[in-house]
């Protein structure tokens, strides 16, 4: 008996792997596809925009560890807004659709930048046609992966994570000292709302901490690790994302950066560690955007497979095969995610991205409002974090209506479209209960 129970204590996550597990999925891809754009829109003042993402992602936090804790059978956002609008489940569908939606963003905006990256160390960097294939390709083959089973790259998951951080940490460590601190004169080029419209639009870069209320049955003491996995893993992630934009803006002129936004890490590199530099932050980007890719296809699938046996999403998305793998979810989100990286841009994937899972970060601090007593939260922290999230939301509407009126048209239909489907849906699922 007692070996049984130390091989399942060895099985538990505490607060380092949870740590890990965080900046992992933070830095899968994060860094590498949003520097260019926080410098085109925060100018000097870039590393202060990536402050505010991790200010954004620190007052959201608190609810999800809240609920995580409270509710230990599902981390997802899907589930607390089933708890706190048991009668409303249509409530909890949208947001359901809309989280899997803002996965198929999110994989292809890791997409986008591994085919950006791969194109730059193939040396086909001007060339659109090669990071399509490439961003399609990648697809394919994580398609296939979450397919056949995930467990060998599980493995080999610790190890990307260090890979990532150690060429990271290099950068950052070394561009220290060939800073040149008149490249941030004036510090508010762009002007100071221009940090808040950033960190809203790179907020993508944080999206990862919300894997981490997933691991919670797994997770030893959770009381104690969960906060601390939390509140770790996004505390390490900013100082990296900081620590790179000072030295890029440091390095570099704006406007290198921004000709080169789609790879403007490698651009940064390649100053302070020359072509070595380069081909280390490009080969660091393929692995960081894989992982990123395997593992949210892995849970994108899984959580609308979840709403679908809910009876909240169409029946295909619930088909698992022999061996409880969500084939039909895996395909459609993988064809979906494939579609919007070729026809979108860097900028409107970064901002449909953000927008979305901002939108679903302040619906989980209202359920956790709702749900306050049985979570035992306090008020304060929920409302200062919804009120920070509302005011970053609309600075970054104002931003999109005034510089990319079209993206937040079609971000809006994107939306709309969501909502009607979801709806047209529940039509059809009443009518066949009446029946």
């Amino acid at each position: 008996m007692e070996n049984n129970n130390s091989g399942k204590q060895a099985k538990e996550l505490r607060a380092f792997e949870i740590i890990a597990i965080g900046v992992g999925g933070m830095i899968g891809g994060g860094i590498f596809s949003v520097l260019g754009l926080a410098v085109g829109i925060s100018g000097h003042a870039a590393p202060l925009a990536f402050a505010v993402g991790s200010l954004i992602a620190i007052s959201a936090g608190y609810s999800y560890i809240r609920l995580a804790l409270t509710y230990r059978k599902d981390g997802a956002s899907f589930t607390y807004l089933e708890r706190a609008y048991p009668k409303k489940l249509f409530i909890a569908g949208i947001a359901g659709w809309i989280v899997v939606v803002g996965y198929v963003g999110t994989l292809a905006l890791y997409a986008f930048t591994f085919g950006a990256y791969a194109s730059h160390l193939f040396g086909a960097e001007g060339s659109h046609l090669a990071r399509i294939l490439l961003s399609i390709l990648i697809l394919g083959i994580f398609m296939g992966v979450n397919i056949l089973g995930t467990k060998f790259m599980g493995r080999a998951e610790d190890i990307i994570v260090y890979i990532k951080i150690f060429i990271l940490a290099l950068l950052g460590g070394v561009g220290f000292f060939t800073l040149n601190t008149t490249r941030f004169s004036p510090l508010f080029n762009n002007g100071a709302h221009s940090v808040f419209m950033g960190g809203a639009l790179i907020f993508v870069a944080f999206e990862g901490f919300q894997l981490i209320p997933s691991v919670i049955e797994e997770t030893r003491n959770p009381d104690r690790n969960i906060p601390i996995g939390m509140y770790g893993s996004i505390a390490i992630t900013s100082i990296i994302y900081i620590t790179i934009a000072i030295v890029a803006v440091g390095n570099l002129d704006p406007g290198a950066l921004l000709g080169a936004k789609e790879y403007a890490l490698a651009v940064a590199a390649k100053p302070i560690l020359g072509k070595v530099g380069v081909l280390l932050v490009d080969i660091a980007a393929l692995f960081a955007t894989s992982s990123a890719i395997n593992g949210t296809l892995f849970g994108a699938s899984r959580l609308a497979s979840e709403i679908a046996t809910d009876s909240l999403a169409p029946r295909a998305f619930a088909f698992r095969n022999r061996t409880n793998i969500p084939v039909v979810g895996i395909i459609i989100i993988t064809f979906l995610a494939s579609t919007l990286t070729v026809f979108g841009g860097l900028e409107f994937i970064a901002s449909f991205s953000s927008m979305t899972f901002l939108l679903v970060s302040i619906a989980v601090n209202i359920a956790n409002m709702r749900l306050y007593k049985a979570t035992k939260s306090k008020i304060f922290p929920i409302i200062l974090g919804l009120v920070f999230m509302s005011v970053t939301i609309i600075l970054l509407i104002i931003y999109m209506a005034h510089n990319i009126p079209w993206t937040l048209l079609i971000i809006a239909c994107i939306y709309a479209t969501t909502g009607v489907a979801h709806m047209l849906f529940e039509r059809l699922r009443t009518r066949e209960k009446v029946r």
